[in-house]
């Protein structure tokens, strides 16, 4: 190769770089300098003096706010953030309200609980509570008790523990490592060592579960046997067993409290109060209970673990506002859907008990992160979720499906009357089941009718010549099919859960589906 000789390539290359380089040069010299700088800047890059925002004109000289326009601007990032606290903040303070609900009834030891001997009824403000179960329900507090055994019996229905912020710690029977049949479950407070626990405890007979939380939310449901509630009554009673760990010796007797007719609240604030309800988790909790970006959202708002909550005036005004905003928010987003994976199937308005099929609420399995809507409109209408709520369980698990508009589309409206049509076979082993709630208050609406709800291994009902059963919605009895009736309230809006314990194949392949809720006019 000769060092002396250029290429005919060579040439086209630097041919092409002039080139590029006049062309570059005439574009640059083509834009005029923007006044006040030496260079060309871009429109998108500069805020004008004057912007027209809903807020009103925000006023600026040469990019800086003035002190009117920084007013408006930090009271409305003041009032979003205030917003979005509430919306994610949710599951925390839905717990604490269900805590405080527990406490004023008289629960307030590991060893005392509260049964509800006659099933749940009307009379209690709990978030989609369920008449058709018995529920054994109580709160640890691992902070002043140290690791605390929960011993449960073979025979119980599904159980669920959660922490302060409405996660799953383990799930209990059927769907839970003893497989329905009873067993031990060591409940372990942050910070401690599972190993440690693992050396001194029997495997097989113990399940060793950690908590992030010191409060634990302990749910069992107990079946019906004969269409009674007794049976499982008794078999909590008699058998469940809470106590600290280090008074394993000589555990303190069982004390339970009868739930049934009692009126009490566990359902979280829709106003400034909501706010109080979070402190007070947030407050009690370690600081690794939440991830950082959750623990400064709150703490933007004067939210903070080891610091007192008392904002004053303009705050408070703010967050006032923003639990308004928050609770037509939520409500928003269960009445009106944002996207089709809320339905269960195509051309149908019934919802699915968890968006997205997690009990985490992850979005495309968590491809697309956390789902917070879906998160927020969960827990503004329920309080508990596991894994065995979402997941295919045949004959262990549970499923649930949202009734909240009629085949039309329109809500439902307690003055006028409704009819829906359930296939024969139900698809599930344990019960199926149809609760109606208050659109107000989210728990079951309040009738005539203590049980709003109709039970296909309880009730006698009416059942059609193919093996369907109708039921039916309104303020009076149809005549001569008042056992398939459940009442509703002129001038009230509603919504309805539909429940299948130890569901089978045919839900999940979707063979069996439920009618649409039918006007009748």
């Amino acid at each position: 190769m000769s060092t002396g000789k250029i290429t005919l390539s060579v040439y086209k290359s630097i041919i092409f770089a002039l080139l590029a380089t006049v062309v570059f040069a005439i574009t640059v010299s083509a834009e005029e300098p923007t006044p006040g700088f030496n260079t060309h800047i871009p429109e998108w890059v500069l805020t004008p003096d004057t912007v027209e925002t809903k807020l009103g004109t925000l006023n600026f000289f040469d990019g800086i706010p003035d002190e009117k326009a920084a007013e408006a601007l930090f009271a409305n990032l003041d009032l979003n953030r205030a917003l979005q606290a509430l919306l994610n903040g949710m599951p925390a303070s839905n717990f604490e309200a269900g805590r405080a609900g527990h406490i004023a009834l008289g629960q307030k030891e590991a060893h005392q609980a509260i049964i509800f001997d006659g099933l749940m009824d009307s009379n209690s403000l709990f978030l989609t509570g369920n008449a058709g179960t018995v529920y054994f329900t109580n709160f640890l507090d691992l902070k002043r008790d140290g690791p605390t055994v929960v011993e449960i019996p073979a025979g119980t229905g599904p159980g669920i523990m959660i922490d302060s912020f409405s996660r799953n710690i383990v799930d209990m029977g059927p769907p839970g490592p003893h497989h329905g049949q009873g067993g031990k479950f060591l409940i372990l407070p942050p910070g401690y060592d599972k190993t440690q626990f693992e050396e001194i405890v029997p495997q097989g007979v113990f399940t060793i579960a950690k908590s992030r939380s010191y409060a634990v939310w302990v749910l069992l449901r107990g079946f019906l046997k004969d269409g009674k509630p007794d049976y499982s009554s008794q078999l909590f009673r008699n058998n469940i067993r809470i106590y600290p760990f280090s008074s394993a010796a000589n555990p303190p007797k069982m004390e339970f409290i009868d739930g049934t007719g009692k009126d009490f609240n566990t359902v979280h604030s829709a106003r400034f109060e909501f706010y109080e309800e979070l402190h007070a988790v947030i407050d009690r909790e370690p600081i690794e209970f939440l991830d950082p970006e959750l623990r400064g959202l709150f703490a933007s708002i004067g939210i903070q673990k080891g610091k007192s909550f008392s904002p004053e005036e303009r705050m408070r005004k703010i967050m006032e506002q923003a639990a308004k905003l928050g609770n037509a928010t939520a409500r928003a987003l269960f009445w009106y859907e944002r996207n089709q994976d809320e339905f269960l199937y195509e051309g149908s308005y019934w919802k699915r008990g968890m968006i997205g099929n997690s009990h985490e609420y992850l979005k495309d399995q968590g491809l697309g992160g956390r789902d917070i809507d879906a998160r927020a409109q969960y827990f503004y209408m329920a309080t508990f979720n596991s894994p065995a709520m979402v997941w295919k369980l045949i004959g262990k698990g549970s499923q649930y499906a949202w009734g909240y508009l009629d085949s039309n589309g329109d809500y439902l409206d307690g003055g006028k009357n409704y009819t829906l049509n359930l296939p024969g076979d139900a698809p599930a082993e344990q019960f199926m089941s149809v609760v109606v709630y208050d659109s107000q208050t989210r728990s079951m609406i309040q009738t005539s009718q203590p049980y709003p709800n109709k039970n296909n291994k309880r009730d006698e009902m009416i059942t059609n010549d193919d093996g369907s059963i109708d039921l039916y919605f309104g303020p009076v009895a149809p005549e001569r099919k008042e056992a398939n009736w459940i009442q509703t309230v002129p001038d009230k809006g509603w919504f309805c859960l539909l429940r299948l314990y130890s569901p089978t194949e045919a839900w999940f392949d979707k063979t069996w589906r439920p009618g649409e809720i039918e006007l009748v006019e």
